[in-house]
């Protein structure tokens, strides 16, 4: 608790996971709307008995037990009604400062199942909030539907569109999928054309056409659905322009037809404005794009597959934003069916529109080779190796209750700079496996068989020959067993490593987080954890609580 009460007197203000009440007349009103906040967010901290008017010092006046007393009645436990509907577990602590009575009550995260939590007496609508740095704000009508809807499977994808018929469709591919299926126990015994449209749900049972089969097979679903598009935008700066007479855009591209059509194009009008470099694999020369290919059709087509199709949300488009530093994907809706970006690589395919994501699996790409989705749940998985292996940084999914945004960091102007890097290693040709290992070890510091088999999906016997090549061009050398380095590295601080430990040393013994490290060193915090991990472990870094605290915070250790 000391700890919290230093760390707001530094900020001046309260913060994202603590907040600190008086409280010196009984329990404030308000505090409701923070526990409702607390339960709906990440959790966090209510001190009570500290005032923040006087600079987070003991409040005057203020009686923990009748505090206590009249919280835990509020929360229900005292044989009263409770304020909330669906109220947090919770844990009283008392404790002092300066000498004298304060009450620190930690509010646990919700489950998705209970959520929203919201003040009983004003209603879903009006009382229901979340934690937004030191506020406590109303919950939008979309992420109360969301929290809502988290984990009810959607019937919208299989919902009827009025207006629409037959010859909507796109005769070509209703042809190629009636074809790809016609063998499958789905269409058995099916003789009436209109029969196996309703067996494949691109007909209801009234026979109307379904969301699904119109964004699937529809010649122009936007004809009823205008915003139901892939928007691309290219920005010239690293935020989006707010006006003032600057350029908003460089370029932009609403990508329109059915959703294999609207992913194809998506991909290519986001490449165009990637850079290319080239490899040599033996006689022949292959072209690369900064971002590989398969990782842009993966994250745009998870977000045109799992986004939310309910009324509230038909209004927003998915959303690519190019800028001159990374790709941002971001699409309608919040994570389903248990999903968190904790486990969203755990190999488990979740989607609450299950029949849009099986017409996907058998429609064919516009003019390409494949399928728009493979529905395996192994797509975030490969989407990290293939980052991994192209010696970029793992993508990283910013959640929130009623929208999901997957950033991909590109190499952009550091492009020239890596090639002519690797070509001053070496007068030989390097293989593009010997380019990625050697990438991968220059980000990093070091590489390890374990490590590499997960990034490129390699054997490690083939690894570890690869490894012992470099080693005898005299590129790495063995620095453990089956682990490497790069030969001109010295025994130190690796560059990110370095990039924390002058970020702590900055912060003048100030504790900092891993996203404060982030915004400190402009690097990634899915880049951060390895290289914080691997500190701590040595010593050179002290951390503040278990990895899996949401309060972990990182500090340099005395002396």
């Amino acid at each position: 608790m000391l700890r919290d009460v230093e760390r707001l007197r530094r900020q001046r203000s309260d913060d994202a996971l603590c907040e600190a009440k008086a409280a010196g007349g009984g329990l404030p009103k308000d505090i409701w709307e923070t526990v409702s906040a607390f339960a709906n967010t990440r959790g966090g901290r209510i001190l009570l008995g500290v005032s923040e008017a006087g600079g987070f010092v003991p409040a005057e006046g203020f009686d923990p037990q009748r505090v206590i007393d009249q919280f835990v009645s509020g929360m229900g436990d005292g044989g009263q009604p409770p304020q909330l509907t669906n109220p947090p577990v919770y844990r009283i602590e008392r404790a002092e400062l300066e000498g004298r009575p304060v009450v620190a009550v930690d509010i646990a995260e919700n489950d998705l199942g209970r959520k929203p939590c919201w003040r009983t007496a004003q209603g879903i609508e009006k009382g229901s909030y979340k934690r937004v740095d030191d506020k406590d704000l109303h919950l939008s009508s979309a992420e109360i539907y969301e929290m809502r809807h988290a984990m009810t499977q959607s019937s919208v994808d299989l919902s009827a569109v009025p207006r629409a018929s037959l010859k909507d469709l796109d005769e070509s591919q209703l042809h190629a999928l009636l074809q790809r299926r016609a063998s499958s126990v789905a269409l058995r015994g099916a003789v009436d054309h209109e029969e196996r449209l309703r067996r494949l749900n691109i007909l209801t049972e009234d026979g109307a056409v379904t969301l699904a089969g119109l964004l699937s097979l529809g010649v122009f679903p936007q004809q009823f659905f205008p915003r139901l598009l892939v928007d691309v935008t290219v920005h010239p700066g690293l935020a989006k322009a707010t006006g003032g007479g600057r350029v908003r855009f460089s370029d932009r591209q609403q990508c329109e037809g059915a959703l294999p059509e609207v992913v194809q194009t998506a991909v290519a009008a986001t490449a165009r404005h990637l850079q290319r470099y080239a490899t040599v694999e033996g006689s022949g020369r292959t072209e690369h794009l900064e971002i590989p290919e398969d990782v842009l059709r993966e994250a745009i087509a998870n977000a045109v597959v799992h986004r939310e199709y309910a009324d509230l949300f038909q209004g927003e488009p998915v959303t690519v934003d190019v800028y001159p530093d990374r790709v941002e994907i971001a699409s309608p809706g919040g994570l389903w069916g248990g999903k968190t970006k904790d486990n969203l690589d755990d190999g488990r395919s979740m989607c609450r529109n299950r029949v849009l994501m099986q017409m996907l699996q058998h429609v064919p790409h516009h003019e390409a080779a494949g399928f728009t989705v493979e529905g395996q749940g192994g797509g975030v998985r490969m989407m990290m190796n293939q980052m991994t292996a192209h010696a970029l940084e793992g993508p990283e999914f910013t959640v929130h209750p009623d929208q999901v945004v997957v950033t991909l960091r590109r190499h952009g102007v550091e492009i020239p700079a890596l090639r002519q890097w690797l070509q001053s290693l070496s007068s030989e040709t390097l293989t593009e496996q010997e380019e990625a290992i050697l990438l991968i070890a220059r980000r990093n510091g070091g590489v390890t068989v374990p490590g590499l088999r997960q990034s490129l999906g390699a054997d490690s016997d083939v690894l570890r020959m690869v490894l012992d090549g470099l080693a005898s061009k005299g590129l790495m050398r063995e620095t453990g067993t089956d682990s490497y380095a790069l030969w001109a590295e010295e025994q130190g601080l690796t560059d990110a490593e370095r990039a924390v430990v002058d970020a702590l040393a900055s912060g003048h013994a100030q504790e900092l987080s891993v996203h404060d490290i982030a915004r400190a060193t402009g690097r990634a915090v899915t880049s951060l954890r390895p290289v914080l991990r691997g500190l701590v472990e040595r010593g050179v870094v002290v951390a503040t609580a278990p990895p899996t605290s949401r309060n972990r915070r990182y500090v340099l250790p005395d002396g």
